[in-house]
């Protein structure tokens, strides 16, 4: 209940603070505030009721998120309209010849305020693109795009700060094609925000771009693979009570979990695939994490080239989750329903309590039967349980992980960078019961703690429908690895 207590006061604490940023920006920023409020208004409600002792049953739930996305969107579309009523202000402003946006500070200290994967640290005194180069690149900017003012070194390309003209996907693209036209592939064209959410243009040279996977990295992703698979035939022994490499002439037995787990991951992978594919962005061979106690922690996957926009980052990244979790879903949902008296798993009814969704599932499926102190269980609820967990692992919202790609993709870089900072404490401080959380931060902190590099187009940010689908994920991530507490296991039913 503390712990329940102090996540209530840290996010009333949160939203004050947002409250104060967004004041400042008037009818925008506070419409973007409430946007912040209705998100957490769910989680708040559940877990101020849960300090309370009243505990919701799923539908009430589920009836909070639906109306919790229901104002989402229609707040998000009183906000869209407001940013066209600005855009229009603005731009009748220019035709008059008052430029709202012409004012601009004279130092270069904007080139080391950008996203921080933009990294300012080595800025060159002259200009490294050549002059007839930057002359072409030059040319692409107008009074009807972008009306470039400033041009700054930085790393290999430079920065062109100044004044968006029009909205931001048309005129991305138009600069994008007048680009290539003229330099034909030599150059990448990225449209970001400063930390002064003022737009700027950087152009840096192609030769930048992600690097394939070179054979070394193909041979680990390849070793670890195998791993894998031994893992998962190993986790599938120890579910049967057995140590399969003492005796692997009982292979048969546990082929079939260990596929199961196998196809869940690989299922979780392919989802990645097909929406990479069809944004035309290359993914590298995923990099599976073997581990003796679920089979596998899922995969590492990078991107072999640049991101178009951050709606293709929530595409991608929510893919593998989705199509993950729906099949680990539908194996658990199939399970509990082909239970019965005599199937292979018997299970304490206690083992249902470390998973709110997992118990109010089994809950809602056997019923009265999980107030026996012995459950049997058939193997499928088991894999779909491992599944989900699986899942919800990789949607923390920290660093590369799919969580926190999602969080980068619909909040922003600087929310995702925070989140990450709290995933990791949170995991720091779970770690003094569960000794996972310990791994699970170190590796966060070792290998998935940046963030990605920005999209081409980092300034269009996803619609309202990929936002309510990632509040889902990221409700059903904690649902998938919070437990029950007792007094709510008991008021549900489970374990008498």
């Amino acid at each position: 209940m503390i712990i329940t207590a102090i996540t209530v006061l840290v996010a009333l604490g949160i939203l004050g603070w947002g409250y104060y940023r967004a004041k400042p920006f008037g009818k925008l920023g506070i419409l973007a505030w409430w946007q912040s409020v209705v998100l957490m208004a769910p989680w708040l409600f559940f877990f101020g009721l849960t300090t309370l002792g009243i505990y919701l049953n799923l539908v009430g739930v589920l009836l909070l998120f639906v109306a919790s996305t229901g104002l989402y969107i229609l707040i998000g579309r009183r906000l869209r309209a407001a940013g066209q009523e600005e855009l229009a202000k603005r731009v009748s402003a220019v035709a008059s010849g008052d430029d709202l946006f012409s004012k601009l500070e004279s130092s270069g200290s904007e080139a080391a305020e950008l996203s921080p994967v933009l990294d300012p640290a080595a800025k060159p005194d002259v200009l490294p693109i050549p002059a007839e180069d930057l002359k072409a690149i030059q040319g692409i900017f107008g009074i009807d795009t972008f009306f470039a003012t400033e041009t700054i070194p930085y790393q290999e390309g430079a920065i062109f700060k100044g004044n968006l003209r029009g909205e931001v996907e048309p005129t991305f693209e138009r600069l994008s094609v007048s680009l290539k036209e003229r330099l034909d592939d030599r150059y990448r064209l990225f449209l970001v925000e400063s930390q002064e959410n003022r737009p700027v243009v950087v152009v840096l040279p192609s030769t930048n771009d992600p690097k394939p996977a070179t054979l070394t990295q193909k041979l680990l992703a390849g070793v670890l693979l195998i791993a894998t698979i031994a893992t998962c035939l190993e986790t599938a022994g120890l579910l049967l009570e057995f140590d399969f490499y003492n005796s692997p002439e009982r292979y048969r037995e546990v082929l079939p979990i260990g596929l199961g787990i196998l196809t869940i991951l690989g299922v979780h992978e392919l989802g990645h695939w097909l929406l990479a594919r069809r944004h035309n962005v290359r993914l590298s061979f995923p990099y599976f994490i073997p581990t003796w106690q679920i089979g596998s922690f899922g995969a590492i996957t990078r991107f072999d080239s640049l991101l178009p926009s951050r709606s293709a980052l929530f595409d991608i990244a929510f893919a593998g989750p989705a199509a993950g979790g729906i099949v680990s879903l539908a194996m658990l949902i199939t399970g509990l329903l082909l239970s019965h008296e005599g199937s292979l798993f018997k299970l304490p009814t206690q083992f249902f309590e470390g998973s709110i969704l997992v118990g109010t599932v089994a809950r809602v499926i056997l019923g009265t039967s999980l107030q026996q102190a012995i459950v049997d269980i058939h193997p499928l609820t088991i894999l779909g349980w491992v599944g989900l967990v699986l899942t919800a692992i990789n949607l923390m919202p920290a660093g590369q992980l799919d969580g926190g790609r999602i969080v980068q993709a619909i909040y922003g870089r600087k929310t995702a960078g925070r989140t990450t900072a709290a995933t990791i404490v949170v995991l720091a401080i779970a770690s003094l019961v569960n000794p996972l959380a310990l791994y699970w931060a170190i590796v966060i902190l070792v290998l998935q703690r940046n963030l990605e590099r920005p999209s081409l187009n980092e300034l269009s940010e996803p619609d309202d429908t990929r936002a309510a689908l990632g509040l889902l994920a990221l409700f059903l991530m904690v649902t998938i690895l919070l437990p029950l507490t007792p007094s709510l296991a008991g008021r549900l039913g489970i374990g008498g």
